[in-house]
C-alpha cells in the first residue's frame, strides 16, 4: 500500500495543494481561492492542473492533516462516488474519487478552497460548493480525472 492510500484509510491526507493517486503519483493543483474572506465570495474557483510533483517529499515538507468529509454521493453512472469536505484546518478542502468498492481513485487537496459541502451533476460534469457558496465546476470523465 502506498502512502497516499495508507493516509487516506487511515483518515488523512496531505496537506499541500495537489492531486494526488494511490499510486504515490501526484500533479500540481491551482486553485486561487476564493476562501472564506475572499471580496468574490460565491464566485467560481479556479481549478489548474499542472505537472508531476514528488508526493513523498511534498509529504515530508508539508506534512498530513485530517479529512473531515462532508459529503458522499454516487456518481450518476454508476461506477464510484465522490466525496468532499475540509480537514482540521478550515481552509482547506478536499475532493476525492472513489470507485464502486469505495477505493481511492484520486484525492484533490486545497489549502485556500474551504471545505466543500456539495455536489450537484450534470451528466458527468460536476458542480461542488463549498462551505461560503463558491462554485467548482469538473469534468469528471476528463483524462486527469477519470
Amino acid at each position: 500500500m502506498g502512502m497516499v492510500e495508507g493516509l487516506w484509510k487511515a483518515g488523512g491526507m496531505p496537506l499541500r495543494d495537489g492531486l494526488y493517486r494511490p499510486d504515490d503519483t501526484g500533479l500540481e493543483l491551482y486553485v486561487e481561492g476564493p476562501g472564506a474572506y475572499h471580496p468574490d465570495a460565491g464566485q467560481p474557483i479556479p481549478f489548474r492542473v499542472g505537472g508531476p510533483f514528488e508526493v513523498a517529499q511534498a509529504i515530508e515538507e508539508h506534512g498530513v492533516d485530517e479529512v473531515d468529509t462532508c459529503f458522499e454521493s454516487a456518481l450518476p453512472d454508476g461506477t464510484g462516488w465522490m466525496c468532499g469536505g475540509g480537514g482540521g484546518m478550515g481552509n482547506t478542502g478536499h475532493l476525492a474519487r472513489l470507485d464502486a468498492d469505495r477505493s481511492l481513485r484520486w484525492i484533490a487537496v486545497m489549502f485556500h478552497s474551504n471545505p466543500f459541502v456539495k455536489v450537484h451533476y450534470e451528466g458527468m460534469s460536476a458542480a461542488f460548493t463549498n462551505d461560503w457558496g463558491n462554485r467548482l465546476m469538473l469534468d469528471l470523465g476528463s483524462a486527469v480525472l477519470g
